[in-house]
């Protein structure tokens, strides 16, 4: 299912079931998995290792060399987890020498003409609403939302399962379950609607909000918080992500409104 009027380089790696588009773009050490489609106008780049049933949109770029001035040309890739969805416009950079990579995991959606900078680290279930900016070493992780319009810094790192409000500027670390929005970026409490979709029950949800009661609403510093949070929440998979998350951050944690 290779239209003839498709500009595919012979040494890429195509897997089987793949669709290409007419006027579609795929240049060499390029390999895409099995059940995968790939749009008209759309261009896979060299570097680029995309996994099975990824769909492509017209006049995506997938592979691009990084925007940054200290690249050099040294070879570097891109790769997407099965079942991601790129769509129209959107560009995802290739890694520079500092880590080698852009990834994103399983299942991300990249709406249309958001961008993906070098050496960005993406988990699984994300989504990039239209027109997000993500700067260069960004990681975000599972199940996060970052809403239409908004600017992440280089080297944040955005926890899992967050919600980002649209046409926000992201400056600082964002702690795992929770929702900020507003200028400048502020805690607005924890996303337990998302949280509640995905499964979690509610006294993991309650001791969620035990931790951010610590953290935002009881006048300790970060150091202070953590203290607190190992004292007084039970140990379980969601406090040692917050804990870790918190030990971790290099820029700050954002703060309350």
């Amino acid at each position: 299912m290779i239209s003839p009027l498709a500009s595919v380089h012979p040494e890429a790696k195509l897997a089987g079931n793949i669709t290409v588009e007419a006027f579609a773009v795929i240049e060499a050490d390029v390999e895409i998995g099995e059940g995968s489609w790939i749009a008209s106008g759309a261009a896979i780049l060299s570097g680029t290792r995309m996994g099975k049933n990824c769909r492509v949109f017209h006049g995506a770029v997938v592979g691009g060399i990084p925007q940054d001035l200290k690249f050099e040309g040294e070879y570097s890739q891109v790769i997407l987890g099965d079942g991601c969805t790129i769509r129209e416009c959107a560009t995802i950079n290739r890694g520079t020498k500092a880590l080698g990579k852009t990834v994103l995991g399983r299942e991300c959606l990249v709406m249309a003409c958001a961008h993906v900078a070098h050496d960005c680290q993406i988990g699984d279930h994300v989504i990039l609403v239209n027109n997000v900016a993500l700067a260069g070493h960004v990681e975000i992780g599972d199940w996060s939302i970052i809403g239409g319009l908004s600017a992440v810094h280089q080297f944040v790192k955005i926890g899992a399962h967050v919600m980002v409000g649209g046409g926000s500027l992201v400056r600082k670390d964002v702690p795992p379950f929770i929702t900020v929005a507003r200028e400048p970026l502020s805690y607005e409490g924890v996303n337990a609607l998302g949280l509640r979709r995905r499964g979690f029950k509610n006294a993991r949800i309650e001791e969620v909000h035990h931790a951010y009661r610590l953290v935002y609403q009881s006048g300790f510093n970060t150091s202070q918080a953590i203290s607190q949070i190992e004292l007084e929440v039970p140990e379980s998979p969601e406090r040692s992500k917050i804990l870790r998350f918190l030990l971790a951050s290099d820029r700050g944690i954002v703060k309350n409104a």
